[in-house]
């Protein structure tokens, strides 16, 4: 497991997460001719459904037991997906045992598991971003409404699946989502409070795979984060995604490179910090220039599932090279030039309650430019596939254009059913004819 280990050594990875992102990552890798096996672990119900892959199933699931796990399957990368395990520290056990990693160590995952740490260090290194507040009280945090006297954005400072955050339209609004959760709706994610000014403008992801020196710059995307038509409702982990986000041309994105990416690597060194993995800036674009929302340390979900399809066969080297600390050595990764759509069905109750154990009814045929992504799935004692989560399937088509390819995606989408299914009819509406 060198740094000089080549990149047709690679035959056998394990992914960690269960979710869209992971089946779509599986999907992307088992593209690659000389990789063998792919595991997923835990995988869903539709892990098995891609060539090479197939679902881990171990009788434990502490680090021990998956560690050991790794040296029997002789397994060369690791790609850890969710933020959970890294920020609890998976990534460094991993690398103690001297298995090789993509992901961020416990220390760089504060980039997403603390908003007041991602802030500190973009104040440090004059990163972009809106002005903030950061309280362990709710006295405190009303106080500092009091004191500012305008709607805020609330969030919870931990971890919390992506629905930690309240935009407010009124004070009231503000107040209550503040008392929530000091009321304790998020748990311990919720004990300390980041309030922030409210800044206004379009939302696009960018995306850096990092070596701990070097990064490349991935097509940027765009989330919708609400649950309902026209951007309305609670927020979600997202509803669908599309890529290349055309809010930004090549020289916007070389740019943002510059002034956000490249800091922030930099940022993170200055800390003594070898970052491997991804670095998610999730950017509002304002009247005085791009701002930074937000920091994760992997892949975006659904923004994987839209970009996927869009990487070349290099992409497992890439990866590979990433996590050995070796960039340089990496073969150029390529993009294709399709337009990719991504729409999420969700279960009935999301983001809250959502329900599980319903039937699934599939009836798409995957094709080189139509892919279903199980997420929320598993399979019963009857070999069904049943829901088993929030976010159930993510349908991603291409095409040359953005309307080619979500109405692919949206006549696909009617060969999946499951009693209370639910997705946005709007998805992609920035870019499509509707």
């Amino acid at each position: 497991m060198t740094k000089n280990q080549r990149a047709e050594e690679l035959k056998k990875i394990l992914i960690v997460g269960s979710g869209g992102r992971e089946n779509s990552i599986a999907w992307a890798l088992s593209k690659n001719q000389s990789i063998e096996q792919i595991y997923v672990f835990p995988g869903n119900g539709g892990t098995a459904n891609f060539e090479k892959c197939i679902c881990l199933k171990l009788k434990a699931e502490d680090e021990k037991t998956i560690i050991s796990e790794c040296k029997r399957l002789e397994i060369d990368l690791v790609i850890i997906g969710p933020e959970v395990p890294l920020a609890e520290g998976l990534a460094n056990k991993m690398r103690e045992a001297e298995l090789t990693v993509f992901g961020p160590g416990k220390d760089g995952a504060q980039l997403e598991a603390s908003k007041e740490w991602a802030k500190a260090l973009m104040i440090e290194n004059n990163i972009p971003t809106a002005k903030y507040w950061s309280t362990r009280s709710k006295e405190e945090a009303l106080e500092i409404l009091k004191r500012f006297n305008q709607p805020m954005v609330v969030k919870a400072d931990g971890l919390a699946a992506g629905k930690g955050v309240t935009v407010c339209e009124t004070i009231e609004q503000t107040k209550e989502s503040i008392k929530e959760i000091f009321s304790g709706k998020f748990g311990s994610a919720g004990n300390k409070v980041i309030l922030e000014e409210k800044i206004e403008g379009p939302e696009v992801s960018i995306f850096a795979l990092c070596d701990g020196e070097k990064l490349v710059v991935l097509p940027p995307a765009q989330d919708h984060k609400r649950l309902l038509d026209g951007d309305n409702g609670p927020n979600t982990g997202g509803m669908g995604a599309y890529a290349p986000a055309l809010l930004i041309n090549e020289q916007d994105l070389k740019d943002l490179t510059e002034l956000i990416l490249v800091p922030t690597l930099k940022g993170l060194q200055k800390k003594k910090i070898k970052y491997i993995g991804v670095i998610y800036a999730g950017l509002m674009l304002t009247s005085s220039g791009p701002k930074v929302i937000e920091f994760n340390c992997r892949f975006g979900d659904p923004e994987c599932q839209a970009l996927m399809p869009l990487m070349g066969e290099e992409f497992a080297s890439v990866l590979f090279a990433c996590a050995r600390g070796g960039l340089e050595d990496a073969p150029k990764l390529t993009f294709k030039s399709e337009c990719s759509a991504c729409i999420v069905a969700a279960s009935k109750g999301y983001p809250e309650n959502p329900q599980k154990g319903k039937k699934i009814s599939i009836n798409v045929e995957s094709s080189s430019s139509l892919q279903v992504f199980h997420a929320g799935t598993t399979i019963d004692g009857f070999d069904n596939i049943v829901t088993s989560g929030g976010r159930v399937f993510s349908i991603v088509a291409q095409g040359e254009t953005f309307d080619k390819a979500f109405d692919l995606a949206y006549s696909n989408l009617k060969g999946i059913s499951f009693d209370g299914m639910h997705f946005r009819k709007d998805i992609g509406y920035q870019v499509r004819n509707i």
